[in-house]
């Protein structure tokens, strides 16, 4: 995805687990748009990155909601709760492995109606596949299912 941006002259920035940026990778790492943050509850990420985009700086900020090697049953919610909290909207990305391409767009304005907003990106996605399907995790949030 960071090659997809700097093709289109998009500054990227991206979040990953603090763990990575420690040693001589971590400079390399920052310089590629990189923002560590600590994944552990209760940290205050999601509002210390919207506290981001309402400083006024432009910010295009890439969050992989799926987020692991292994498929789980939900994805991780923070980009929908980012963009809420900071009132931006979702810009959709991807990268399908079954057509080889890779895209950016539409523009997703969320309504804060976790399952209506959903659908449509459950919409947008439907047919893609990833580099290991097997390792695919479903388009689902645990907001859906009553579970956070």
């Amino acid at each position: 995805m960071l090659l997809f941006a700097v093709h289109f002259g998009i500054r990227l920035r991206w979040v990953g687990k603090r763990e990575a940026f420690r040693g001589p990778l971590g400079p390399v790492l920052r310089r590629l748009g990189g923002i560590p943050i600590e994944r552990a509850g209760g940290q205050g990420v999601v509002a210390s990155t919207a506290e981001v985009f309402r400083d006024g700086a432009p910010l295009a900020l890439a969050i992989a909601p799926d987020g692991t090697r292994s498929a789980r049953d939900y994805w991780r919610s923070g980009f929908y709760h980012i963009a809420r909290a900071a009132d931006v909207p979702l810009v959709l990305s991807f990268l399908d492995w079954g057509t080889h391409r890779a895209g950016i767009g539409p523009t997703m304005a969320l309504s804060g109606n976790v399952g209506a907003d959903m659908d449509r990106i459950r919409a947008f996605y439907a047919g893609m596949v990833g580099r290991h399907p097997e390792q695919t995790s479903r388009v689902r949030l645990r907001e859906e299912d009553g579970l956070e």
